[in-house]
């Protein structure tokens, strides 16, 4: 179990993640101010002009922020190019893919940092994706994100995608700002900001938010609920500066899985009376239950985290030359999940009972007793309950030295961090399909008892253990400007990741003894017994990169890097003690200009070692091996008159499975694509600003994306067609003080669908389970600055 007394005892020995403190590219008068842009995400220290930059990074400020109107943390990814974000299940449970590195879900390599330093070292967990542990507010100023380049050796050595959230700080005055919003389903929320001096050389900042509503897909009771606060100060020293800040996150949301759709080939038809956009299955009559094992559930818990996390960043030049930099972060807290998960398709009660070898004997509601035709659609889903204590000590400690025209660092990495894990998955409800499903039970006509207050079944897996992992890395960079034009650097990481676990082993027993009592035949149980589990690796991780500027406008890059990262405690518990590695290549053209700016990066990335994991028919079932993808990037801005401007970007992907096997190596699945990451991705921004007064502004803007067409699945049986989605907004700033806002999202309610149901593989015309994106939904708010 990791100690608390580190944060004492070893902030002084380990340190610092890579700084990633990029500033949004802004929208200049004209080029040169725009390529003194400096960028410090991916570097070493002290930050370079961004044209200087030999590696992909996209930078979102917090007015792109609003015109993005994420609905979710992880939503906010989808401007990213190279990233497939899916966030269609809620304020939590995204699962976040990046150029083509293949995974079953959550976000398996995605790094989140805070100030330049990753709050939980592990990016993922099963059932923890780490947007479920912070939100975005009116608190950020930025957020960044690395893709590939340099990220294999800062932080915690993520290979994929690093995305750093830099807070807003206090200036030479005191600022505040408060906000109130509704959405037309009903939902609330209000935002506060306070900033300014403490003293001559001390600043602080604090702010946050609170919301409460159903959610749009109402269950018809508050399923969204919770706030955030976070504060800092900063005092800066005669050589260098201290910033502290803590954070206090206690928000949860209705975890969105799969409901029932008809497929007719391409097309996603409602079933039911549960509209693709807004239905949900979960309701008043599966809120409140007392599962099979007497344990009592509540799904307005959700999924979601109570956490706090405190931080600080460092910098202090400790000689000429010589720069030291400390980055240090500590979270604990719980992060806790309480869903509804289909575990069938939809059904007639007819066709049900024939499954099970018989016919309906009586079926009635659970509440009411009042009897129901046999020819009643029903779907079967079960209430899953994950309970995740986590906690993580990271720091990293850097010296920088600085010479003419060579920059050296080298540095220290060091993470201790815990998952206290208590699972029970199963509990499966038999339910009417339609909207805020009502329970059911079923006897069948031999005498056999298919249901107990609607449950089929009890838990068919838990999960009691505790986990710890230790990761300690070194790494030096050397970065050189060999002429005005040529900058080039080359570093080298060395990573040691150690694990260890106590798991209790499940055992499937008939919980009456009586045969003909379905509900609780092959129920799973934690029998008492323990098993160990240890792992420990070392690994070296590298990056060459060269930077040429063919003009003040005009750049051009090239860079390879190595990375690995480690399995996470979960694959370690179910036997998968591969280590995936990456080898990855890219190349880019940067070109910024009064009229346009384009970043595009051409990359190619191989893949060994990769294990995904999906849970069918109650057990995890893993895939392992390799893949390899190949695609461009763009990203950039059209400015063709003042007040006018269209921001775009897109990806195009090729990524393919390569000595990829599953069912215990039986099933050869090479040369199928990653699943659920689409050839074509793309988005389109026009926006137009109307000035008004001596300082009012009506900004109108819309965004049309476009998200290709992907398998569900690693066999690529079930696909997933490609979808259009049109968003629009429009704010008016009465003045500098007074603003209003209205936003559109999905605005003519496309039915896309970002998941199927890996429990319940299907293609073709058929009912299927599978997530649809939300549906549409207007947003007003109103802001006061002061």
């Amino acid at each position: 179990m990791l100690k608390r007394t580190y944060l004492l005892s070893s902030i002084a020995l380990f340190a610092m993640p890579m700084t990633v403190h990029a500033q949004e590219a802004p929208q200049p008068d004209d080029a040169a101010a725009a390529n003194e842009e400096i960028v410090v995400t991916g570097t070493a220290g002290g930050g370079i002009n961004r044209q200087d930059a030999a590696f992909a990074i996209t930078s979102i400020n917090s007015a792109a922020i609003d015109r993005a109107a994420p609905n979710s943390t992880a939503d906010l990814f989808k401007v990213i190019p190279g990233v497939s974000a899916e966030s269609s299940g809620g304020q939590n449970g995204a699962n976040i893919f990046v150029r083509g590195y293949p995974s079953g879900g959550d976000a398996e390599f995605v790094t989140l940092t805070v100030q330049g330093v990753p709050f939980f070292s592990p990016p993922t967990l099963s059932f923890l994706e780490n947007t479920q542990l912070i939100r975005i507010d009116e608190t950020i100023e930025r957020v960044e994100a690395v893709r590939g380049g340099t990220g294999a050796l800062f932080g915690n050595g993520q290979p994929g995608l690093t995305v750093n959230f830099v807070q807003k700080e206090g200036g030479r005055d005191f600022e505040g700002l408060v906000k109130a919003s509704i959405t037309d389903y009903g939902d609330l929320r209000g935002d506060m900001l306070l900033s300014g001096p403490l003293g001559e050389n001390t600043s602080f900042m604090v702010g946050g938010y609170y919301s409460s509503g159903e959610g749009i897909r109402s269950p018809g009771f508050t399923a969204e609920k919770g706030g955030q606060i976070t504060a800092n100060i900063r005092h800066d020293l005669d050589k260098g500066s201290l910033l502290v800040f803590a954070r206090y996150l206690n928000d949860r949301g209705q975890w969105l899985l799969p409901i029932p759709v008809i497929r007719d080939g391409d097309k996603v038809r409602q079933f039911g009376n549960i509209d693709p956009g807004t239905g949900v299955l979960a309701g008043p009559e599966t809120r409140l239950a007392v599962l099979p094992d007497g344990t009592r559930t509540d799904l307005a818990d959700g999924r979601g985290a109570k956490l706090v996390n405190l931080g600080t960043n460092f910098d202090y030049e400790i000689g000429e030359g010589f720069q030291l930099r400390y980055r240090a972060s500590y979270l604990n807290g719980d992060a806790d999940t309480t869903g509804l998960v289909p575990a069938s398709t939809a059904t007639t009660a007819d066709a049900y009972a024939a499954s099970l070898g018989s016919t309906v004997g009586s079926l009635t509601y659970v509440n009411g007793g009042q009897a129901v035709a046999g020819s009643q659609q029903v779907i079967r889903a079960g209430t899953w309950i994950v309970r995740k204590q986590i906690e993580d000590f990271t720091n990293d400690l850097a010296v920088e030295w600085e010479s003419g025209n060579n920059k050296f660092t080298v540095g220290a990495y060091y993470s201790d961090f815990s998952s206290n894990d208590q699972w029970n998955l199963g509990n499966i409800h038999l339910l009417t399909a339609e909207n805020n499903a009502r329970l059911l039970d079923l006897t069948l006509a031999d005498g056999r008892v298919a249901t107990n207050n609607g449950y089929t079944q009890g838990s068919f897996f838990n999960v009691n253990a505790a986990y710890d992992g230790r990761e300690y890395a070194f790494y030096a960079v050397d970065e050189f400007q060999l002429t005005p034009e040529l900058r080039l650097d080359a570093g080298i990481r060395y990573q040691n990741y150690k694990a260890t676990g106590t798991i209790e082993n499940n055992s499937s027993v008939d919980i009456d003894g009586d045969p003909d009592t379905l509900y609780d035949n092959g129920t799973a149980v934690l029998n008492g017994t323990f098993r160990n589990i240890a792992y420990k690796k070392g690994a070296w991780s590298w990056t060459v990169g060269a930077n040429y500027d063919i003009s003040s406008s005009v750049g051009v890059y090239a860079r390879y890097n190595r990375g690995n990262t480690n399995p996470f405690f979960d694959n370690l518990r179910d036997g998968v003690f591969v280590s995936p590695r990456v080898d990855n290549y890219e190349g880019g053209v940067k070109v910024r200009t009064d009229l346009f700016s384009l970043y595009a990066t051409l990359f190619h990335t191989r893949f060994r070692g990769l294990s995904t994991t999906v849970i069918t028919d109650g057990a995890p079932i893993a895939s392992v091996g390799g893949a390899r993808s190949t695609g461009v990037e763009l990203e950039g801005q059209i400015r063709p008159v003042d007040n006018f401007s269209i921001a775009f970007s897109g990806t195009w992907l090729n990524a393919k499975y390569r000595n990829f096997f599953t069912d215990g190596g039986a099933t050869d699945l090479s040369g199928n694509r990653v699943q659920r990451q689409p050839k074509w991705q793309w988005r389109v921004t026009p926006a137009y600003d109307i000035p008004f007064g001596d300082d009012g502004k009506i900004s109108l803007y819309s965004t049309f994306a476009y998200v290709g067409d992907r398998f569900s699945d690693t066999a690529n049986v079930q696909t997933l067609p490609n979808y259009f989605k049109i968003d629009a907004g429009i704010s008016v700033d009465v003045n500098q003080a007074l603003s209003f806002a209205v936003t559109a999202d999905n605005l003519t309610d496309e039915v896309g669908l970002t998941e199927g149901d890996p429990r319940q593989l299907g293609g073709g015309s058929q009912v299927v389970n599978a997530r649809p994106i939300l549906g549409r939904s207007f947003r007003f708010s109103a802001a006061y600055k002061f």
